[in-house]
């Protein structure tokens, strides 16, 4: 009876096994470090076969020395028995060395729903569509573990992609799935510095207000009505002074006030009787006079109109 319990007894639905692993550039396929499968030996197949494992067949990666798990996919079975070909970047996730021990073991994982990733360099930001080739870049993959750093190539450069959150679990399938893909700022991003105010003392900001010119009137040059040019520049104006009135004489008259009239500035036009005696300057005095020496010298010098002093002509011949 025990025989046939156990031959009757369903199989156990885990696969677990530790083999050697090597990057996959050692079997020359180097094209699959685009992506997250790997290469495992033919024994393999016949015991996940026997297990019944459902397509498609995901493993989980652990690394029993540095406690690092990652999850995968597989590609083929023709390794050497005992050995797996990894993907590099997924040894340097998981601390592997060449030749070093891993435990593979058979996992299912939930389709992810979300999925935040924060580039390396900002330099995978400057391509024209990022998401579209993110979107192509990933078809090469069948998982994704929060924590891991993924290797996304294109134009001939590696670009480097931390996953930091996914959704519903740590670790999701990304086969068949629509997924929301967000970007975290990358990692070498710094925000640009504001300019810093510079203080100022409200003194220099401030400007003073700029004073318009009042007008003043009769500032400009004095001219003559006649044409000659001016000989004296008047005076400016000041008001005239206040003069006490004194009486002279037994009759109560007024002193004459042309004098302090004269000493207050005003211009008079056509008096110079008493310029003389108020203190004006000898130098116009003389000027003065020498001007009407010459206007009569003038007026002596034009011939003078005589009636009658023609030449006599008669009317009969």
């Amino acid at each position: 009876m025990a025989l046939e319990d156990e031959i009757y007894r369903d199989p156990p639905s885990t696969f677990e096994q530790n083999y050697r692993c090597y990057p996959v550039s050692f079997i020359e396929k180097s094209h699959l470090e685009k992506g997250d499968k790997i290469i495992m030996p033919p024994s393999a197949l016949d015991r996940l076969a026997y297990l019944q494992i459902d397509y498609p067949m995901l493993f989980e990666l652990k690394n029993p020395s540095a406690s690092k798990v990652s999850h995968c996919g597989v590609l083929e079975f023709i390794a050497d028995e005992g050995l797996i070909y990894v993907p590099y970047w997924m040894m340097e996730n998981m601390l592997l060395q060449e030749g070093d021990i891993v435990n593979v073991k058979n996992a299912s994982l939930s389709k992810g729903t979300y999925v935040k990733l924060q580039p390396h360099t900002t330099d995978f930001l400057d391509i024209s569509n990022p998401k579209a080739i993110l979107e192509t870049s990933l078809r090469s993959y069948s998982c994704l573990t929060t924590g891991d750093t993924i290797m996304v190539a294109y134009n001939n450069k590696k670009f480097y992609i931390d996953i930091v959150e996914t959704k519903p679990s740590p670790a999701i399938s990304i086969i068949e799935t629509d997924c929301e893909v967000d970007f975290a700022p990358p990692l070498d991003y710094k925000e640009p510095e504001r300019p810093l105010k510079s203080k100022v003392p409200p003194e220099v900001e401030e400007e003073p207000p700029t004073k318009v010119p009042k007008f003043n009137p009769f500032s400009g040059s004095a001219r003559r009505l006649d044409g000659k040019p001016a000989e004296t520049v008047a005076a400016p104006l000041v008001q005239p002074q206040k003069t006490e009135a004194t009486t002279s004489g037994t009759n109560g008259s007024m002193p004459s006030s042309s004098g302090s009239r004269k000493r207050s500035g005003k211009l008079v036009f056509g008096s110079t009787a008493d310029q003389n005696s108020n203190g004006t300057p000898k130098a116009t005095m003389k000027e003065a006079k020498q001007d009407s020496s010459k206007k009569e010298e003038a007026k002596k010098e034009e011939p003078k109109f005589q009636a009658f002093t023609g030449k006599k002509y008669s009317l009969k011949n």
